[in-house]
């Protein structure tokens, strides 16, 4: 008996040396990505106005980083704080707040470098080396047009300073360990052309991708892409899940055209489509309509015609839980 507690000591030792050593390599060697980079971004008009049209719709820059009104349906902009933070997204993994994005010098990213902006919209690391957590859609990001990048970051610098100082997120384990070993080095890809509405529909649909597709180990499960389904906290109680926008025509939005797609964006760019009051305990979605609407109806029509190439997903969503 005490020749198998001896030996059992050892190997829990043995055990929890392993675990430390993991557990130190992985915090001082990850994450690994190389210095932000020295850049100097000058802007122009044409700059703003595109980064403004991403960050504000398929980007979802402004959609998770400001105030949303959720007494009303979809929640639309609070005006007025645009990019302040504060919404946690950690969904279970910890405290994952929305950071301010604003010009501000003490709170926000005024005393930011373009480059340090540039890593963390990229790489998914912030100003200090630590990373993010990829409710930051970085590994979209970093497959984007490196010039639409810019794009936003010049866009972002006009956001009017609001000071609103936003807590350090807090990991749960083994979350922060994951979390650490995601940041990667961008690989960009160049803004498809105009006419190649598939390619520029996939560009765009990144979001929706990410939304709508559920993950197993930190990727898409092939059989169940843009199925639904992905839980999420309900703004007004409860539990929601994404939609089904696979092209199944039974349970996806297969049966739909492309007119009836962009209708139903365009929809809430009306103040009839923004003034949808919704109850506690009612269902209301985070699904950023009022956002997305302002997208171009071009633009829309190529994530429509991108979807329509999938593979169908039979997959009906319960949408709601009270």
């Amino acid at each position: 008996m005490k020749k198998f507690l001896k030996i059992s000591g050892i190997i829990f030792a043995i055990i929890l040396l392993l675990f430390f050593v993991g557990y130190t390599y992985i915090m001082t060697q990850y994450p690994k990505v190389p210095p932000a980079p020295d850049i100097k971004i000058t802007s122009t008009p044409e700059m703003i106005e595109r980064g403004k049209y991403l960050a504000t719709g398929f980007a979802a820059c402004i959609d998770c980083h400001s105030k949303r009104d959720f007494s009303k349906y979809a929640g639309p902009l609070i005006t007025g704080t645009e990019g302040m933070g504060g919404e946690d997204f950690g969904e279970g993994a910890g405290y994952i707040p929305a950071k301010n994005i604003t010009s501000d010098k003490e709170t926000g990213l005024g005393n930011w470098t373009d480059g340090e902006i540039f890593r963390a919209i990229t790489m998914g690391v912030d100003k200090n080396g630590e990373p993010l957590g990829p409710m930051m859609p970085y590994m979209y990001y970093r497959n984007m047009d490196e010039n639409d990048v810019k794009s936003i970051i010049a866009y972002i610098r006009t956001l009017p300073p609001v000071n609103n100082k936003i807590e350090d997120h807090k990991l749960n384990f083994p979350v922060n360990l994951i979390f650490r070993t995601l940041p990667s080095e961008p690989q960009f890809k160049n803004l498809p052309s105009a006419d190649n509405k598939i390619a520029l529909g996939e560009y765009y649909a990144g979001a929706c991708i990410a939304c709508h597709s559920p993950m197993e180990k930190g990727e898409f499960i092939k059989d169940k892409f843009l199925g639904g389904g992905v839980e999420y906290p309900g703004p007004k109680g409860g539990t929601i899940r994404s939609a089904n926008i696979s092209p199944d025509k039974e349970t996806g939005i297969g049966g739909w055209t492309k007119e009836q797609f962009i209708k139903k964006f365009k929809s809430y760019t009306m103040p009839e489509g923004q003034n949808i009051p919704v109850k506690d305990g009612e269902f209301n979605t985070v699904m950023p309509w009022t956002f997305l609407g302002q997208a171009s109806e071009d633009d829309l029509g190529a994530i429509y015609d991108y979807i329509m190439t999938q593979k169908p997903v039979s997959n009906n969503v319960v949408k709601f839980t009270p």
